[in-house]
């Protein structure tokens, strides 16, 4: 089954290519090796959820922002790539979580971002990964996710 077959058949839908906000772009593709920019948990244009994971969102809120944020890495390599099938392997993930203080749930939310790409992939999904706590993230989104990913020519 190729990647576009899993999506329909888990009912998902990728959401538009992003539109970089800055002096910069969604996927750089150098050397076999497809650099996703920070991508955001966008839905419709509206965040998911704002603020701090551990007191104004919740892990299970931040989780399901992870993997939205995931969707839409997905769809910027998709508008880069022609095909999502082009995928040889996601290779790294790094996701930011907007942390209050005391916060060190990281691993827990950067799961969702990291079990979409292994339901989606299998084996080629398995990731090397970081988890980082940050004060705060663009727009005040929960969490913001990057990725590297092998492509095939």
């Amino acid at each position: 089954m190729t990647i576009e077959e899993r999506l329909r058949a888990q009912g998902l839908e990728l959401p538009p290519p992003p539109t970089p906000k800055g002096a910069y772009v969604p996927v750089v593709l150098h050397g076999g090796t497809a650099w996703v920019s920070g991508m955001l948990p966008l839905r419709r244009g509206v965040l998911l959820a704002k603020g701090l994971v551990g007191s104004e969102v919740s892990v299970e809120q931040a989780r399901e922002a992870a993997r939205e944020a995931g969707l839409h890495a997905l769809s910027a390599l998709r508008a880069t790539l022609g095909s999502l099938d082009r995928i040889e392997r996601v290779l790294r993930v790094a996701v930011y979580v907007a942390s209050a203080p005391g916060f060190t749930s990281q691993p827990d939310v950067a799961n969702g971002v990291s079990e979409l790409l292994i339901e989606l992939l299998g084996d080629p999904g398995r990731h090397a990964r970081v988890a980082l706590g940050a004060a705060r993230l663009p727009m005040d989104a929960p969490v913001e996710v990057e990725m590297a990913v092998a492509v095939r020519p």
